[in-house]
């Protein structure tokens, strides 16, 4: 009676219920009963509007399951859950979702490895469906949360290990691949959810072991082994990841990847940070790149006290960002690269000397370090930016370098004394030189603006050997615009200037008009240059090669005598020595301009001009080889004086004169000595100009001649002591309105010169224009002088004025 009951009412079941029951077999190690299936995956697409009721009648069943550990019956449901995911595509499988979504969390939460694997396998392939209609309500927060966990996965068998963790990753790859696509989807970019998923791809990249994985982040890992190592898998879903992220997104999913080098302390040693931000510039889009920049600039302020190692591990993550970001870096984000790196600069250069103060000379080396890396990263940043941005970058770090006269824009470095203001001047300098280096400019007025080469050229002059070398080192990659400083090779006698096969064109106009306004300050800062007493070997091999690429980038004949004439003058300044040199720096100075005289009579070949050089050189090498260039790197045996020396050792002017002039140049300026240009002050180098030290010697030379006019001495008296004294004031005054004179018409441009006489001449020509108008235009006396008396008055008849003959002399 009983069974005959239940069968009855077994035969009043539900269509749906008694298909779903008929998939599972008696022994689920038969597996799905395919046939069954096939009736019920009919039925679901025939009518859809049944499938919310099949997927929570499954979704009982495999509860039902899971509590009683009935797994096998749990596979198969699983199994049928996915063949109708695939099979059916309409607007009511949103409903039957919610069923498959409550059946994954089930297994999810279980603490079998396997289920929880199935669980993970089986959301990859809903993930993978593209819906045909948007959900609006559906929610992955518990999905993220766990799948994360499982990435975290420490249980002891390292096998079932693994595979939960690769379970977890394609778990995380799944949401992330069901979300990004859809808009309504976007709370997935939120930091809660950021903070769990991106940790927990880099704790398993973390783990790799291959270093290939670190040596070249820029390729993916084989596909044949990707899905078997965590490691591989974690990298291609971070890829990805990152690859979707809109603009707006950007900064949430950065900011994790920071926090988490941060928790682990990754940043010393700091290969794998330099690893995932290889990674993170490879896979995001190019418009993107300066989000990343601008979160490890904030990153790096926030880290400004933490140990130099850290703040050295940041900076090399940065300079490999940079070096990847740096074709497409436009805008603000540039200048706020190089001035985040010149702050850090300054705060590293301070810890260093309080640290040398405090005797911890150990952290003192590892803030050579940070100032190493940075200089290293500003260099390679701007050398990998354009010509027109990199020419902006210079004048910033121009404007940056603290000097005597420098304004608001330089390294506050007041607190640092003379020490810390040299250590920034150098650091800044390398920097500078590391972002001219491969410059080339389309002329050199380009290269070196009126704004920045007076600066510099201030700093040649400061009485700093190594800054005065660094300076020159700048000007050279600034001007060599054909790479012919490789070919140069220091200070030297070249005997075949053609064997060099130097590079050069003919200067343009922009060329010859940039040496006629600042080619005399040029000259000016190599002269003054050669005169400094600490000079060393590697000073005048910097002189000796600005010489040679002025000459063969900018000279023509104009530039050629001028070259000549500083030649001469340095040459004069080493033997008369009037500034007390050093015996090495008078002989340096004359080896210096012997190998330039040799080098330019070849490059203008002219036969009589090469004839006088090399008979010199010749002399030299016979009599006084110690003023020739080779001789005076070894610096022993130079002679205690040079006053006696010879003139046949010596470059003549007139003969130089002579042997120009038969080939055609114009040799008139070559007669006057070379006098360097006086500028406004010398602040830098604290020295007295040239028209200063000529009015001290001229007002010498007055003082003496009125002494010997006025032997005769006068009484003194109040009247006299007036007299002398308003007689000084009104000289005074002269000299000043002299000098200033001089000093207007030395140093204003031509054009203003030209304007203000033509202002005066214009004035003179209307003064005289106005009383010729008022001396015409007033009606005179008639010639003839008739006047007549008419009803008491007097009338004068005169002639109209157009009718009047006036001499030549008074018409205007």
């Amino acid at each position: 009676m009983t069974a005959g009951v239940c069968g009855c009412c077994g035969a009043f079941r539900p269509r749906y219920k008694r298909l779903v029951d008929n998939i599972f077999p008696e022994d689920p190690k038969d597996g799905l009963v395919k046939a069954d299936m096939e009736k019920l995956t009919f039925y679901a697409v025939s009518a859809p509007d049944k499938l919310d009721r099949i997927g929570k009648y499954l979704a009982e069943r495999l509860s039902r399951d899971v509590v009683r550990h009935r797994y096998g019956y749990v596979f198969i449901a699983m199994e049928a859950l996915d063949q109708l995911l695939m099979a059916c595509h309409s607007q009511s499988i949103n409903l039957f979702v919610e069923s498959f979504l409550q059946m994954v969390a089930k297994l999810l939460e279980s603490g079998e490895p396997e289920l929880q694997i199935l669980g993970s396998n089986s959301f990859v392939k809903f993930a993978n469906i593209e819906e045909d209609t948007a959900s609006y309500h559906r929610r992955y927060d518990f999905f993220v949360s766990q799948f994360s966990a499982m990435c975290h996965s420490y249980i002891d068998d390292l096998e079932s290990r693994t595979k939960i963790r690769i379970a977890g990753i394609k778990g995380i790859q799944g949401v992330v691949r069901k979300t990004v696509n859809d808009e309504l989807q976007t709370i997935i970019w939120e930091p809660q959810h950021m903070d769990k998923i991106v940790p927990s791809l880099l704790f398993n990249m973390q783990q790799t072991e291959d270093p290939d994985s670190e040596s070249n982040p820029h390729s993916v890992s084989r596909s044949a082994d990707k899905d078997e190592d965590p490691a591989a898998l974690a990298e291609s879903c971070f890829r990805e990841l990152l690859g979707r992220a809109a603009y707006g997104n950007m900064n949430n999913a950065i900011r994790p990847v920071l926090v988490h080098l941060d928790n682990h302390q990754l940043w010393d040693p700091n290969a794998f940070a330099v690893s995932c931000f290889k990674i993170t510039m490879y896979s995001i889009q190019a418009q993107h790149s300066h989000h990343v920049i601008q979160q490890i600039l904030r990153h790096l302020d926030t880290h400004n006290k933490d140990s130099p190692r850290v703040r050295a591990g940041i900076v090399q993550v940065l300079l490999e960002t940079v070096t990847i970001a740096a074709k497409g870096s436009i805008g603000p984000t540039v200048l706020e690269v190089f001035n985040t790196l010149l702050k850090h600069l300054r705060l590293s250069v301070d810890f260093e000397l309080s640290n040398e103060r405090v005797g911890a000379l150990s952290t003192s080396n590892d803030e050579k370090v940070v100032q190493d890396t940075i200089i290293q990263t500003i260099g390679f940043f701007g050398s990998s930016l354009p010509d027109y941005q990199r020419s902006e970058i210079i004048m910033f770090i121009m404007g940056k370098v603290p000097t005597f006269d420098a304004g608001s824009h330089a390294l506050d470095s007041s607190h640092s004394g003379e020490r810390g203001t040299r250590t920034i001047q150098i650091m800044l300098l390398r920097s500078l030189l590391m972002v001219t280096s491969g410059y080339k400019a389309k002329s050199i007025a380009a290269a070196l603006p009126s704004p920045f080469l007076e600066p510099i050229l201030s700093v040649s002059l400061m009485e700093d050997s190594e800054l005065r070398h660094l300076v020159l080192h700048i000007l050279h990659s600034l001007i060599d615009r054909h790479e012919n400083k490789a070919k140069l090779k220091g200070m030297r006698i070249i005997p075949d200037v053609s064997a060099l096969k130097i590079k050069r064109d003919k200067s343009s106009k922009q060329d010859i008009s940039f040496m006629k306004k600042q080619g005399q300050q040029l000259y000016r800062y190599i002269y003054m240059g050669c005169k400094e007493d600490d000079n060393e070997q590697k000073n005048f091999e910097s002189l000796f090669i600005a010489l040679l690429l002025i000459t063969i980038e900018l000279a023509n004949d104009e530039v050629i005598i001028d070259l000549i004439r500083l030649a001469l003058g340095i040459q004069d300044l080493a033997v008369s020595n009037e500034d007390n040199l050093p015996i090495y720096n008078r002989c340096a100075i004359l080896a210096l301009v012997a190998a330039y005289l040799n080098f330019l009579s070849q490059m203008i070949a002219v036969p009589a001009f090469c004839q006088h050089v090399n008979k010199v050189i010749e002399v030299r090498s016979k009599e006084a080889p110690y003023l020739l260039p080779e001789y005076i790197r070894e610096k022993y045996g130079l002679p205690k004086t040079l006053e006696t020396q010879d003139k046949s050792h010596l470059f003549l002017q007139n003969k130089i004169a002579d042997a120009l002039a038969g080939s055609g140049y114009n040799v008139d300026r070559l007669s006057v000595p070379y006098v360097p240009q006086p500028t406004d002050e010398d602040r830098i180098s604290r020295r007295k100009s040239v028209v200063d030290t000529v009015s001290i010697q001229v007002d010498l030379l007055g003082v003496s001649v009125q002494q010997d006019k006025t032997k005769m001495v006068e009484e003194i008296t109040f009247e006299t002591l007036k007299k002398a004294i308003d007689s000084q004031n009104l000289e005074e005054q002269e000299r000043e309105k002299r000098r200033q004179v001089i000093e207007k018409f030395q140093k204003a441009p031509f054009e203003e010169i030209a304007a203000q006489c033509e202002s005066k001449s214009n004035l003179l020509h209307d003064k005289l224009a106005e009383i010729f108008e008022l001396t015409i235009s007033r009606p005179p006396p008639s010639p003839s002088g008739s006047m007549s008396v008419a009803a008491g008055h007097v009338q004068y008849h005169s002639i109209p004025v157009y009718e009047m003959k006036f001499p030549d002399l008074c018409v205007y």
